[in-house]
């Protein structure tokens, strides 16, 4: 018989109540988890030190705060508004950035907001290193006796809609019973706000054992921030799409790669001239690469794609509106067969235009607007949206491979990773020295399942370099100290200068590929070190087509298209305001010219040269209108240095070159 509570405090007490001894909870990672519900039990369990209190659950997410820095000026007043004054922060976060969680408290993720731990003892010695499908196995270990969840509820209360996250409950409840273990504590918190997805995502009332209707007022769920896409970002996105086949499937990752990828892929659909246009600027023989020839395309989508992702995010909105997103599948092998073959009678294409669903994924993230069209779905394309476990998406084997080795066919797999080494290998999640950034999640999975469909490819996605150090470190390492993904599943690597394709590559040649598209600067030492270690010949020198690989030289190929709008900063919408999307770019510039002692010197003498601008707006939005200390003077000073050096570069100027670091 399900309880019904509309008390967090009370639901946390029955809680404590009917289940003995220690403690040990599982919340869903991202939008799932329900923070109110967990910080009534956070609350409980600080009351009694003498009872243990584990929670394992991963993506605990916490927005941005504010300060009185520069980017504290901009980031505390967009945080209020975007997230709402009354967001629910994680108390248990909260402790665990400061290393303050009571002796008898563990928080256990498997995968953390990127780099928000990397200073939190007590996060980086609980972090527990797993594929995303080997979370519920590994619970059972952990003897999981309450599992909470948010959810949303259809108009008379009847089914409950586990929403954005079918990824590990249902998992988790199965590997339990299967070990013989009791059947946790099922505790599902309603939000009106979570958009109601039917079909495996629907469950009866009686899933759950207790069900929490807190009183409003509910506040907003976290609002990923779009990113601005750069003319590196854009460079990946444009080349990963050539790659793509129609009539293939996707999966794809989260940020402005991705973003990238997803406008590249719209606009080839829409607009096929003016995606040409980019391809030719980035690459004129780009049509004739090997990897493009054999594996993907450049014509508009007729048959369409079939996504099928661990997240589903903004970038799949875009394409579901488009016409991109639009293959359907079915759980019936016999029918997935003929429609691969293209041997389908009418009443085939009926069955699978009224049953098929044409997107796939275990949990979703995005903007508030993302949220909004989730909510506002028409009923055709709700259904073609199917929530999944988590093994069912991220690997072959979870419940019937056969049918989805049908179902994806021509898959493409695209993952960002941070660097990559010469070799082939990936650093994706974690620093030389153990401390963990994110997370593997399914990247693992997809890398390894790119290799065990015959038809598919994975694709790892890196900037050559980023500016760190006081100037430009390339992301193309000789070596690592940490590596997420080995050199024995190398597959194909795209940074901005283009494409590697390393499956079964020798060493030899994957020096040369991942050479061929790192920044010219570090392209000698790759060289050296790899003549060094007797992986390539003593005479090989590097062409001089390859020294072309500099920001310089990528921004006057793109600068075109960024003015005739082709590549729009925002092309899947924007959080910001325009006053606030000036200020992003300054910010950014400044950010680059801040790095080193040197160049923070240069620019501090430049801001005082010129003076404060006449972009009352921007000043304003910072607090910087009226500076009253010699503090905000000068922060006025370089604000509007950014501000005119961004309107005047188009928001881009050439980067200090990269150190080699490899």
């Amino acid at each position: 018989m399900t309880l019904y509570l509309d008390n967090l405090d009370a639901a946390a007490a029955h809680v404590r109540e009917h289940v003995s001894g220690a403690l040990r909870v599982c919340a869903p990672l991202g939008i799932g988890k329900p923070h109110r519900l967990l910080n009534a039990l956070y609350d409980a369990a600080l009351t009694d030190p003498t009872r243990p209190f584990s929670l394992y659950t991963a993506l605990s997410l916490d927005p941005p705060r504010g300060g009185d820095d520069l980017e504290g000026r901009f980031i505390g007043p967009f945080a209020k508004q975007h997230f709402g004054e009354d967001f629910v922060r994680l108390k248990y976060v909260d402790a665990l950035r400061r290393n303050a969680l009571p002796p008898h408290m563990e928080i256990e993720e498997f995968y953390m907001q990127s780099g928000a731990m990397l200073g939190s003892v007590q996060a980086q010695r609980r972090y527990a290193s797993l594929n995303y499908t080997h979370v519920a196995r590994t619970l059972v270990g952990r003897g999981v006796n309450v599992v909470v969840q948010k959810v949303a509820a259809n108009d008379d209360g009847t089914r409950f809609s586990l929403s954005s996250n079918t990824d590990l409950t249902f998992d988790v409840l199965d590997a339990l019973l299967a070990a013989g273990q009791a059947r946790p504590l099922v505790v599902g918190e309603i939000d009106p706000a979570l958009p109601w997805l039917g079909g495996t995502a629907s469950v009866d009332a009686a899933f759950f054992d207790v069900v929490v209707a807190p009183p409003p007022p509910w506040p907003r769920l976290f609002g990923l921030p779009r990113e601005a896409v750069s003319d590196a970002d854009y460079a990946i996105g444009f080349y990963a799409s050539a790659l793509v086949r129609d009539g293939g499937t996707l999966q794809i990752g989260i940020g402005a790669l991705a973003d990238a990828l997803c406008h590249a892929l719209a606009l080839r659909h829409t607009d096929n001239a003016a995606y040409r246009r980019v391809l030719h600027a980035l690459d004129p023989d780009l049509a004739t690469h090997p990897a493009v020839l054999a594996h993907g395309g450049l014509e508009p989508f007729a048959t369409g794609l079939y996504g099928c992702s661990e997240m589903i995010n903004e970038g799949f909105k875009r394409l579901v509106e488009v016409g991109v997103i639009k293959r359907r599948v079915v759980d019936k092998a016999a029918l997935m067969r003929r429609a691969n073959a293209g041997t389908t009678s009418a009443l085939d294409d009926e069955l699978i235009e009224r049953n098929g669903e044409f997107l796939h994924g275990a949990f979703y993230l995005g903007s508030p607007d993302f949220y909004a069209w989730l909510r506002a779905l028409d009923e055709e394309t709700r259904r073609g949206i199917g929530m999944k476990r988590v093994g069912e998406v991220n690997e072959l084997y979870g419940l019937d491979e056969g049918l989805e080795r049908l179902q994806r066919r021509d898959a493409r797999f695209f993952n960002s990773c941070m660097m990559a080494t010469a070799l082939g290998a990936a650093v994706s999640d974690a620093l030389d020295d153990g401390r963990v950034v994110s997370g593997v999640g399914g990247q693992y999975n997809f890398v390894a399942m790119g290799h065990a469909l015959p038809d598919a490819r994975s694709v790892l996605l890196l900037r050559a370099a980023r500016d760190a150090d006081g100037g430009r470190v390339t992301n193309i390492r000789w070596n690592y100290g940490h590596t997420t993904i080995p050199r024995h599943l190398r597959d194909i690597y795209i940074t901005e200068y283009g494409i590697a394709d390393l499956r079964g590559a020798t060493d030899e040649d994957c020096v040369r590929a991942m050479t061929r598209i790192a920044e010219a600067p570090c392209q000698d030492v790759l060289i050296a070190r790899a003549q060094a270690a007797g992986k390539l010949d003593a005479r090989f020198a590097v062409p001089q087509s390859w020294r072309r690989n500099a920001p310089a030289a990528l921004e006057a190929a793109l600068a075109p298209l960024r003015e005739d709008g082709s590549l729009p900063d925002y092309p899947l919408g924007s959080d910001f305001d325009i006053v606030e999307q000036r200020l992003v770019r300054a910010l950014g510039w400044l950010r680059a010219r801040t790095a080193s002692r040197r160049d923070k010197f240069a620019t501090l003498l430049a801001a005082l040269r010129d003076g404060v601008g006449t972009d009352a707006e921007a000043l304003a939005r910072m607090r910087l209108d009226r500076p009253g200390s010699l503090n905000e003077h000068l922060m006025a000073r370089l604000v509007s240095l950014g501000l005119r050096r961004t309107a005047r570069a188009g928001a881009r100027e050439e980067p200090a070159a990269p150190t080699a670091g490899a």
